[in-house]
């Protein structure tokens, strides 16, 4: 993919430049925005409103990581919406079939390869990490997801959430050390070499 190319064809209108770009980086999206909401249909609108955001907004688009900013996009949508879920009574949302049984784990995290006990292992410690990460306040939860789970680094995280480089630093170290934490509380879902050693009493 050419994608300074593809970039300036969007900017000159090109709609079909636009989405093969929104292609490229639709899982991007979507996953980011489903870690913040923890929810698939307002992950899903989340994602539909940074496309057509950052697509109104391209011509403000000056260089630099293009992931990095179409992430701002869908980390400001987020906000957006956890804001909207304040303002109204909610209820905890369930994952479940179109029966309303509660699914065990979401589909994307399926790993077709895997036994059905490791199939539930991994969809415990799955359950255990996304519960960490609700625990985090919002500005904590959304440089976790865009540093340790989308991979970008420090320089992109700060473009996306639109803060400083010192106060990502500082975000992300207090969040680490927050979900640490509370995996703890999962000692038993965690690998060996995640477990922390009992501290032995003096």
């Amino acid at each position: 993919m050419d994608e300074p190319t593809l970039i300036q064809s969007a900017q000159r209108g090109d709609l079909e430049a636009f989405n093969r770009l929104v292609l490229a980086y639709q899982d991007a999206l979507y996953n980011t925005a489903l870690r913040i909401l923890s929810d698939e249909d307002l992950a899903a609108d989340a994602t539909q409103e940074a496309c057509i955001s950052a697509f109104r907004a391209l011509n403000s688009y000056r260089g630099g990581s293009f992931k990095a900013w179409l992430l701002r996009t869908v980390t400001n949508a987020c906000y957006d919406e956890l804001r909207r879920k304040k303002r109204r009574p909610t209820t905890p949302l369930e994952i479940e079939t179109a029966d309303g049984d509660e699914v065990e784990s979401p589909r994307w995290l399926a790993d077709t390869n895997a036994t059905p006990e490791e199939s539930l292992d991994q969809a415990e410690l799955e359950h255990a990490i996304q519960h960490c990460l609700e625990s985090l306040p919002t500005e904590f939860r959304s440089v976790v997801v865009l540093a340790d789970i989308q991979g970008l680094d420090y320089a992109e995280v700060s473009v996306a959430v639109k803060k400083p480089l010192g106060t990502v630093k500082s975000r992300l170290a207090r969040a680490r050390l927050r979900l640490r934490e509370c995996l703890q509380g999962f000692r038993e879902l965690l690998p060996a070499a995640f477990r922390l050693e009992e501290e032995s009493s003096v």
